[in-house]
């Protein structure tokens, strides 16, 4: 699995590097950097009987996107986040149970495609829609009893909004959803099949046009 990661994301970043070459020095924005803040809701990536499921409470996501300009609407970006929350097992009745603490770090090589700039008053906003493959390596702590790693591929589908506030700095807005399945024989050695979930990072940042 991890080899596959390694591969995905070297055919994404490479095959665009020789298109950049091409394009001339005045032609626009080559570059741009974002970095962001806002939350992460995970979904839950075990369901078991009697309606239980373990999952990750809602925490804190810091970040970073770069981003190269492939043509004026399509880019190639790369991204690094991180979060950290409790684990929690929810049980009938009682409700949720914090059992540990987990952080994530989440990288992934995307496709971004810009739908068109419309003008709001004095600045423009220009949506977005991303989409790409990556990873999720969460690093757990389950209450000094477990302590243990897993890294899960993850695919994800984003949209957001690019809102312009002076030459070469824009707000960036964008939501994005990590689909994928936690890896419990890498992180326990058994073959346990979990369900695939829906991690939703939302997140505010500024974005920077070199």
């Amino acid at each position: 699995m991890r080899s596959i990661i390694r591969s995905s994301l070297a055919a994404l970043l490479a095959a665009p590097l020789s298109m950049l070459s091409a394009q001339a020095p005045n032609s626009g924005t080559v570059l741009h950097i974002s970095p962001y803040a806002g939350v992460m809701v995970f979904g839950s990536y075990l369901n078991g009987p009697l309606n239980t499921t373990l999952t990750n409470k809602p925490g804190m996501l810091y970040g970073t996107q770069v981003g190269l300009s492939l043509s004026p609407e399509l880019s190639l970006v790369g991204n690094i986040g991180y979060t950290s929350s409790s684990i929690d097992v929810g049980l009938p009745i009682i409700g949720g149970i914090s059992v540990g603490h987990s952080s994530t770090l989440i990288y992934d090589a995307d496709l971004e495609y810009a739908l068109g700039s419309m003008r709001t008053g004095t600045s423009s906003l220009t949506p977005f829609v991303q989409g790409g493959v990556g990873a999720m390596r969460y690093d757990i702590n389950a209450v000094d009893i477990l302590n243990t790693n897993a890294t899960n591929f993850a695919g994800n589908v984003g949209v957001g909004a690019d809102i312009a506030m002076g030459k070469g700095m824009a707000v960036r807005l964008l939501a994005k959803d990590y689909i994928g399945k936690f890896d419990f024989k890498d992180a326990i050695g058994v073959d346990v099949s979990g369900s695939t979930s829906h991690n939703f990072g939302l997140t505010a940042g500024l974005r920077f046009d070199f």
